[in-house]
């Protein structure tokens, strides 16, 4: 029987030849299959809408209900994963064994399919053969710059589509389009997303949809119409949605209507229960005002109405119609004879009643202002986003009422309530310097308020498109504020405030009366701008009184006069108009002003007094951008990460950059420091991905050695000193303010003296706040560098001499230790100087003491000879005065005197021995005192001599 077997075909073979053959549905069960025959040639194939009859291997038209796209597969239905496609979760953390992603996968969610949300690798495949060149297209809504998504496909030889085409584009509003062309054979496509936003706040998933692959070589059936949809002829190529209010069934070729007290929405296959109208079901506005100055409050139901008013309990929709005073028109606007609000043209300023020219000499200052709501502005859009961000056909995500915008009720308390302003363009006034690299190119200033009893939240994003960066964000109930946000890029064009009631996803509306209010929005320095006031111009020469001109760099103007002043030395203008003495602010201490007088900035060299001695510091080796990161953190799934530091200390330098290249967008913040979020991983064919940039510090206040300085603290507990050297402090601040951060971020970076350290970029953190900073404002580094220490001089180092070495006598200059100083002084070389030995002293030594020695004999010989003397005239003198005893020779005495010859009268003594005769030399004194001489008489030298 026929139904007991089907047809296939045989594999190609080279020539594109194949065979049908007949195939029982149960292995042997009948007998008496058709023999093969010649089948189509392998690139034969059906036109959309139409399947290949495998019996008469002719085409043939779908029925209504089906549908076919010819030689190709979709897949629009996702209750479950179709049948052919892998998804599978993976680490990028480098093989960490820790890090389990095995639940990170692609999840069906019905109409689509959604992507992980967390710090893993989700991928999703698919496997196809194409007999011929062929194509895939889809639909995907990518609204989070803080998740990776590429799309690319692999071929038979692993070789992978260009690579500048495969990482997807930002959505802009709603659901994007991508198509990509497929070659013949087999083909594996991949659809990859990474989590980068590593915080508590979880990234917003990627939605995929109707994915479509044709260049497969034949379709033998066509597919039935998903509920919800339905083809009313034959060879449909696609289903259509059902309105809404209806429904269809699987297969349907035409949609039923739902009864009186039911609903439903587009593209639905069933209709539910209208529940009873409450308050949260409608919201009022005001109509366009009048010819007389008034105003209709009007009360309207959301769109698409789902309530009953019918049902018991249900709430009535307020009586409208209640006159009211139309408010004001908004700053540059005025009011014509139709009651309407027009612009004031260019030149002229009005502050929303009647518009003026500026007078000579002054220029209108351009932007956007509203403060009333009687109307949306041209430039702004309401939309609604459902919790997966599916596009709903409201647009009343925010209404005017008069003095604000507010949130209307909303269908599911999950909804995105988004509104958004768009600007063509910025331009500074001609009374600002665009030289100015300081100046701000543009500020937008709102005040909201939020009312929440659940856990809301309010969204404030900046960019190129609707979904950009989230700047900041406001949970919870909020006081009535003011936040601003400096501009700094032309591409910053689209500003969204986005109000959700609840992460949680119901179906429910709880929390509809929940709500948030935006009472005005100031938005400067716009293209096509209106003004409320007009600036005085610097007066240029005589004559051209009328023409706006800027200030010189480092002048200020005379409120009111147009006259230029400038500013004292060594002081920097404000970004903002510079009006007043006040506009001039001084540098912090060892800083000075730049060229344009915009920034203080440091020339890398200090000089400090400390301990009674000069101490002079070169940082220019520090000079350039500097990188170094945290320590490595990990999140719940063990990736980890790291907070990146790009640090320009002083000179005059390039400021630093941090970038964030997950998406396209490629967002670069700059400033003197700035900090970004890096996760190791090969996406994009670099070693880190980059997200989250911000900066630290944009502004140089001051070069100390003071633990505090202009209110901020460097931590002095947490970089305990180690030296008798003081650490040099560099202050940062940045203009940019959070609602964590109302003054700004500040920073502060020590250099402390480490000879030891040869590397540049040796910072370290303080240990009980491992980011950097402790809440989140005020960042502290640490900065060890031989780089950091003062200058060598001569008190670094001491001489050392030598011994005198065979006439030479070395000097030797060292470094004093430990050693506390770099570059300046070098060592003194070495100094050579002769000099004499010890042994040429001691033999100049024993000469002069021999010739000592032989001058100290002959005195004591002279000395001993003039004794002689003495003693012989003694003697002579004695033996005159012999005869009286005790008596003194009288003056007329025949004594020998002084002088006189006494040879003649010698007197022979006994002959003695030699020994003898020196102990003579000392003899005994008398009991007198005198020595005792014996003399001999003569009658004894007489026998003597005989």
């Amino acid at each position: 029987f026929l139904s007991d077997y089907h047809f296939e075909y045989t594999d190609c073979d080279v020539l594109g030849s194949r065979w049908r053959v007949a195939i029982p549905n149960k292995p042997e069960t009948c007998t008496g299959l058709p023999d093969p025959v010649k089948g189509t040639h392998c690139t034969f194939s059906c036109n959309e809408g139409e399947f290949l009859d495998m019996r008469t291997q002719e085409c043939q038209k779908c029925v209504a209900g089906t549908y076919s796209l010819g030689t190709g597969v979709a897949f629009d239905e996702w209750d479950t994963l179709p049948i052919g496609f892998v998804s599978h979760g993976i680490s990028m953390n480098f093989g960490d064994t820790h890090t389990n992603c095995s639940n990170s996968t692609w999840i069906p969610k019905g109409d689509y399919i959604a992507s992980n949300t967390d710090e893993c690798t989700s991928t999703l495949s698919y496997a196809v053969s194409l007999k011929k060149p062929g194509s895939v297209a889809f639909q995907y809504f990518y609204p989070d710059n803080h998740m990776f998504f590429e799309f690319y496909v692999q071929n038979d030889q692993c070789q992978s589509t260009d690579s500048q085409r495969r990482w997807m584009k930002i959505s802009e509003s709603d659901w994007d389009y991508h198509f990509v062309q497929l070659n013949s054979g087999n083909n594996v496509l991949y659809w990859r997303t990474t989590g980068f936003s590593l915080a508590a706040n979880t990234a917003k998933p990627v939605l995929l949809k109707n994915i479509a692959i044709s260049g497969v070589s034949y379709t033998s059936e066509c597919f039935h119409c998903k509920p919800g949809t339905y083809s009313d002829k034959p060879g449909a190529a696609r289903c259509v949605p059902c309105p809404a209010n209806s429904y269809s069934n699987k297969g349907a070729t035409a949609c039923q209507p739902c009864e009186a007290d039911k609903y439903s929405g587009t593209g639905s296959g069933t209709c539910l229960q209208r529940p009873p109208c409450t308050t949260t079901d409608y919201f009022y506005t005001h109509t366009p005002c009048d010819s007389s100055g008034q105003t209709q409050l009007m009360y309207k139901w959301i769109e698409p109405k789902i309530c009953s008013e019918s049902v018991e309990g249900a709430v009535q929709l307020p009586a409208s119609g209640e006159m009211m005073a139309c408010p004001p028109c908004n700053p540059g606007f005025f009011s014509n004879n139709t009651s309407t609000c027009e612009p004031c043209p260019h030149g002229f300023y009005s502050n929303g009643t009647e518009c003026s020219e500026c007078p000579a000499g002054m220029e209108p200052v351009v932007g956007f202002e509203y403060k009333w709501w009687n109307k949306m502005p041209s430039n702004m859009r309401s939309s609604v986003f459902s919790s997966e961000y599916r596009s709903m056909e409201r647009s009343t995500g925010w209404e005017v009422a008069g003095d604000y915008i507010y949130t209307t009720p909303s269908n599911q308390d999950s909804d995105y309530m988004m509104l958004t302003l768009t600007v063509p363009g910025y331009s500074l006034p001609h009374s600002l310097s665009e030289e100015n690299e300081r100046v701000q190119l543009s500020r937008i200033t709102f005040v909201f308020e939020t009312k929440c009893t659940a856990d809301c939240k309010l969204y404030f994003m900046a960019g190129q498109s609707e979904w950009s960066n989230i700047v900041e964000s406001w949970s919870g109930s909020m006081g009535k504020q003011s936040y601003s946000y400096l501009i700094k890029s032309n591409n910053t064009v689209s500003f969204t405030w986005g109000f959700q009631r609840t992460g949680i996803f119901s179906t429910k509306n709880e929390y509809s009366s929940d709500y948030a209010k935006i009472y005005s929005v100031h938005l400067t320095n716009v293209i096509g701008g209106v003004a409320s006031e007009c600036r005085q111009c610097a007066l240029a020469a005589v004559g051209s009184e009328s023409a706006c001109v800027p200030c010189p760099p480092g002048h200020y103007m005379l409120n009111g006069t147009g006259v230029c002043k400038s500013c004292p030395s060594n002081t920097i203008i404000r970004p903002e108009q510079a009006i007043g003495k006040q506009a001039c602010i001084p540098c912090g201490p060892n800083t000075y002003s730049n060229e344009g007088r915009s920034a203080c900035m440091s020339d890398c060299t200090l000089a400090l007094h400390h301990k009674g001695e000069m101490l002079n510091y070169d940082f220019f080796p520090l000079a350039n951008v500097t990188s170094f990161q945290s320590s490595p953190r990990f999140t719940s799934k063990g990736l980890q990460y790291f907070h990146h530091f790009n640090v320009a200390l002083c000179g005059n330098r390039a400021l630093a950059s941090c970038v964030e290249n997950v998406t396209e967008s490629k967002r670069d913040v700059k400033g003197d420091i700035c900090q970004s979020t890096v996760v190791p991983s090969e996406v994009r064919g670099q070693s880190v991905v980059s997200s989250q940039p911000f900066n630290i510090g944009d502004t140089l206040i001051g070069v100390t050695t003071d633990v505090k300085f202009d209110d901020i603290s460097s931590l002095d507990g947490n970089f305990l000193v180690e030296s008798e050297l003081p650490d040099v402090i560099f202050y940062y601040r940045s203009r940019e303010t959070t609602q964590a951060c109302k003054n700004g971020r500040s920073a502060s970076i020590r250099l402390r003296c480490d000879p030891t350290v040869t590397l540049k970029n040796h910072v370290s953190l303080p240990s009980n706040c491992s980011e950097g900073t402790c809440d989140g404002c005020s960042f502290h580094f640490l900065w060890r560098s031989q780089y950091a220490c003062p200058l060598c001089s001569e008190r670094n180092y001491k001489e050392i001499v030598s011994a005198c070495i065979q006439g030479i006598q070395r000097t030797t200059y060292v470094w004093q230790q430990p050693l506390r100083c770099t570059g300046g002084v070098s060592l003194p070389p070495q100094k050579i100087s002769a000099c004499v030995t010890l042994d040429f002293w001691l033999k100049f030594g024993v000469s002069i003491g021999t010739v000592a020695a032989l001058l100290l004999i002959t005195i004591s010989c002279y000395f001993w000879k003039r004794t002689r003397k003495l003693q012989y005239k003694y003697s002579r003198l004695m033996m005159t005065a012999g005869d009286k005893e005790c008596e003194l020779p009288a003056a007329d005495s025949c004594a020998i005197m002084e002088g006189e010859d006494a040879e003649d009268d010698l007197i022979y003594l006994s002959k003695k021995s030699f020994f003898t005769k020196i102990k003579s030399f000392s003899r005994e004194r008398t009991s007198d005192g005198f020595d005792s001489v014996p003399l001999k008489s003569s009658a004894a030298q007489e026998m003597e001599m005989n």
